[in-house]
């Protein structure tokens, strides 16, 4: 039975299985680097066995990093009418794409 995870990172909380690969805020690791994330809860598929943190269990999670990259860019546009003022920026988020490798 292949186990599932909730962990944490970034302010965001992601669900996560063995294999999966995640796109996570940009942590200071390189490529090929281990990452262990802080892990809220662990059960298996049917939802038998589940294990919860109070917040949380540890570090039981762990992955490692295959991509850095940035996200599609986003265009602000500020505006006001009647007085010629008109603003244009854009914004790419930095992100990490992580493999997840075990789940203990």
């Amino acid at each position: 039975m292949a186990k599932i995870a909730v962990i944490k990172t970034g302010g965001k909380q992601y669900k996560v299985a063995e294999g999966l690969v995640v796109k996570i805020e940009k942590l200071d690791k390189k490529l090929n680097d281990q990452v262990s994330f802080d892990t809220l809860l662990i059960a298996d598929e049917d939802g038998k066995d589940v294990k919860i943190g109070t917040p949380s269990l540890g570090e039981k999670v762990t992955g490692e990093v295959i991509k850095e990259g940035k996200a599609d860019k986003v265009t602000v546009v500020k505006y006001k009418n009647k007085t010629r003022y008109k603003r244009t920026l854009g914004h790419r988020q930095p992100y990490l794409a992580v493999k997840i490798t075990s789940i203990a």
